[in-house]
């Protein structure tokens, strides 16, 4: 007995020759000239028998396959049995592409098996061919098909009824469900149907213990079945006699709603399930051109396809959560009676494609997540670089192929870390400023423009820091001006300088290093947390606008780093700080992933607690002012610098709160 097989390297073809190959007789499979490497790789992986598993060449886009005469004249009469699987399984290409491979693809594959004079047809359908029909859909059902406007539906329909139009032949249709992967290893070769929103229930656990209940969306059932069932139940019935002419459904015939199939996959996944879960025939009452209005509003639009973009979800696929067709499949339990072939529980195998997606298939693993795929060769601008967080990130983006460019007041010290990298082989570009005096920033800005053209990344680092008590502060209203003048009014000159190239360019990234401080609402620094606070403010505001220009803002709340910016506090030598090295990798890992935010889970912490319980939060808040005091530089006292010291309770104090200053 010998078989023909199209589609035989595709994810049901590869399991259906194995399942084959259990049997007695030779499968020619087709196979194009430049897919004969995948035919390898498939055949290696799968470890078929090459002596029985043989290459056709060919090509699907041409009549009878692409097949010459005298390949045709060589398997005239030996095929018994000829299965078409080759076609387009996405609701994402185009229509065009569909319908070359789905409806001119198998009318190829019709005159082929016509040729080839074979045994029986079999051509792998899909329960898309009922469109969106509202109700049971019957085996025996075809013309009744409704909703057919969405071109995958629309060519799995009308490649069907070309194999149901077929006189010259015999033939056998499967209308498979929602094919997902192999119900004992998991395995599946692309993201599709339900692995849509895996990403989704990911990001919740990230951010959600598994027990929070979720508010969610019941939707329709949806029909879904694991690939070997698919391929026993296709093997099975295909050499079963006297079922020409039938069309098999090979569905779950319980099948669940999308409500109850996201929480099986949430508990597979370990992530929050939808406790309450919406129905959207509640909204039925509203009429359909209101409810089509109200989500072509462009703001509605814009929200829906920043979230589908965020999950990856394709929008193709938000029509099938109200999905409502279910299927009958009382010729297939008839076809299978006996043979032990049944569809497992999704509960039973559910953890195993979360497994495979996880390790495999899950798109964050396809990010390039080094520095150097993100700064090789992009023109990164870093202020205050001459040392301490600003030098430690300058020295990470340079050695990752970054055109590093480092400002800072100081000349010697500035040029000296600038030939240090450039020793290291490091593209490494110096420039001295004053961020505080605005016409130096504008003289800045025009040249590094001049010089390099753009700026893809701009590290707004340079700052200054003042401890002092307000009630020292009365007569040091210059202390808040300087302060502002250099982290806020500086950073947000080169910012307003800066971006409109990017603009133009439409990419640019924004990188404020901010504090801690501003989340902790730290007493004793009122100028430096409201000049902080003013830049957060700012690109808050500004992410909003500038978001869909591909411009992207990241504020790091940076907790304590060891810097000689702190160490005028003679205390600060022993609280716990992070290293400047540490602080860097922080700014790494904003320009990698660039989050809107980066912060602690104290800082987080602190501005949750200020926000539910302000004056427990003020009672915490005055016990580290009184535990506290102002520093002998503070003060004005240099005597006092020396004999400056933490207490015990300090230091227990800035250990319970790690790295917010005090």
């Amino acid at each position: 007995m010998s078989y023909f097989v199209t589609g035989a390297t595709g994810f049901i073809g590869r399991f259906l020759v194995s399942n084959l190959l259990k049997r007695k007789g030779t499968i020619h499979v087709l196979v194009r000239k430049d897919s004969q490497k995948k035919f390898d790789a498939t055949a290696k992986k799968m470890g078929w028998d090459l002596k029985r598993v043989i290459p056709v060449a060919g090509d699907m886009t041409q009549a009878k396959c692409g097949l010459s005469a005298a390949q045709i004249r060589a398997l005239n009469g030996k095929i018994k049995h000829f299965f078409h699987l080759a076609a387009i399984y996405d609701l994402t290409a185009s229509p065009a592409a569909q319908r070359a491979a789905n409806i001119d693809g198998t009318q190829h594959a019709l005159d082929l098996g016509t040729a080839l004079n074979v045994g029986c047809f079999h051509h792998t359908s899909s329960i898309a061919a009922a469109g969106m029909y509202p109700g049971v859909f019957r085996e025996d059902m075809f013309d009744e098909a409704e909703g057919l406007d969405d071109p995958y539906l629309r060519t799995k329909h009308d490649s069907e009824g070309l194999v149901r139009g077929e006189k010259r032949i015999k033939w056998r249709i499967y209308r498979p469900g929602m094919v997902v992967g192999h119900s004992q290893t998991g395995e599946m070769d692309k993201i599709d149907g339900p692995y849509y929103f895996f990403t989704f229930l990911k990001k919740l656990r990230e951010m959600l213990p598994p027990w929070m209940p979720m508010l969610g969306v019941e939707g329709g059932r949806i029909n879904i079945i694991p690939v070997d069932y698919v391929v026993d139940a296709m093997d099975h019935i295909a050499h079963k006699p006297k079922l020409d002419g039938h069309c098999f459904h090979l569905t779950d015939p319980e099948p669940q709603r999308v409500g109850e199939v996201l929480n099986t996959f949430a508990r597979a996944g370990h992530t929050p399930e939808m406790t309450m879960r919406i129905d959207a025939r509640m909204f039925a009452f509203v009429p359909s051109s209101v409810r089509g209005a109200v989500g072509n509003l462009p703001p509605v639009r814009r929200f829906i396809g920043m979230l589908l973009r965020d999950f990856k979800i394709p929008k193709e696929t938000l029509k099938f959560i109200t999905y409502p067709t279910r299927f009958d499949n009382r010729e297939t339990e008839r076809a299978l009676r006996g043979s032990g072939i049944k569809v497992p529980n999704l509960d039973t195998y559910a953890w195993r494609l979360w497994d495979y997606w996880e390790r495999h298939l899950d798109p964050d693993l396809f990010i390039d997540r080094t520095l150097k795929g993100k700064v090789r060769n992009k023109v990164v601008v870093i202020t205050g670089g001459s040392s301490g967080i600003g030098l430690a990130t300058a020295e990470k983006v340079a050695a990752a192929g970054a055109v590093t460019v480092i400002i800072a007041r100081g000349e010697d010290e500035l040029f000296k870390a600038r030939d240090a990298m450039k020793a290291a082989g490091g593209k490494v570009f110096a420039y001295t400023a004053d961020l505080a005096d605005m016409a130096d920033c504008d003289r800045l800005v025009k040249q590094i423009l001049a010089e390099h053209g753009h700026v893809d990344i701009l590290v707004n680092n340079a700052g200054r820091s003042i401890r002092r008590s307000i009630e020292l502060s009365y007569d040091r209203f210059h202390d808040f001006e300087r302060t502002m003048q250099l982290n806020y009014f500086g950073s947000l000159r080169l910012i307003m300088g800066f971006m409109p190239k990017m603009t133009e360019r439409r990419k640019g990234h924004i990188i404020n290093i901010s504090s801690i401080g501003v989340l902790a609402s730290s007493p004793r620094f009122s100028a430096y947390v409201a000049s902080k606070a003013a830049l957060d403010a700012f690109s808050r505001c500004a992410q909003g606008e500038l978001s869909g220009k591909g411009i992207s803002f990241t504020t790091i709340n940076m907790p304590l780093v060891k810097t000689p910016m702190i160490a005028p506090t003679k205390m600060y030598d022993s609280v716990p700080t992070l290293t400047p090295d540490e602080a860097a990798d922080l700014v790494v890992k904003g320009i990698i992933e660039r989050p809107t935010r980066i912060a602690t889970r104290l800082g987080i912490f602190a501005s949750v607690v200020n926000a539910l319980a302000p004056k427990a939060y003020e009672v915490v808040m005055s016990t580290a002012f009184e535990l506290f005091p102002d520093s002998a530089a503070a003060k004005g006292d240099r005597k006092g610098l020396k004999d400056e010291h933490a207490s015990s309770e300090q230091i227990a104090f800035a250990a319970l709160m790690r790295g917010v200053h005090w």
